[in-house]
């Protein structure tokens, strides 16, 4: 073997050398930041299971569908509630909740949606109503 050859290989083991040593400290660093607690850990979760349950209900139920406009007077009074609540709502209202496929999600949506009927005293859950309370 050459003496140039030999360079080359060598210079080329010390590069690969100082990348190695680049990402091992890289490895270090990370592994030195302290872990998160409990609480924080909970707190992350509990955003990221908000956002995407947020995501997938503007999907389900997009605020920009058009609806007939009705007057409050065409809308039933006597008609079907909201699962697992009192508060009357219209069949429209049913078959939007009706879409969301999880049943603990549509169930949590119903009650913030019951909630919210009763804070600002609706007497029936109409489809504008329903798309503004149903955002968490």
């Amino acid at each position: 073997m050459s003496d140039a050859n030999v360079d080359a290989r060598l210079a080329a083991l010390e590069s690969k050398l100082g990348r190695l040593e680049q990402l091992l400290s890289a490895v270090f660093d990370k592994l030195d930041r302290p872990a998160p607690s409990a609480d924080e850990a909970r707190r992350g979760i509990q955003a990221w299971v908000t956002e995407y349950v947020s995501l997938r209900l503007q999907q389900l139920v997009p605020e920009t569908c058009e609806h007939p406009e009705r007057e409050a007077d065409a809308v039933v009074a006597e008609g079907p509630v909201l699962p697992g609540t009192r508060i009357r709502c219209t069949d429209e209202v049913l078959r939007r909740l009706g879409r969301i496929p999880i049943p603990f999600v549509r169930q949590m949506v119903a009650e913030k949606v019951a909630e919210t009927a009763r804070a600002e005293k609706v007497g029936v859950v109409d489809v504008t109503f329903f798309e503004r309370a149903a955002t968490f």
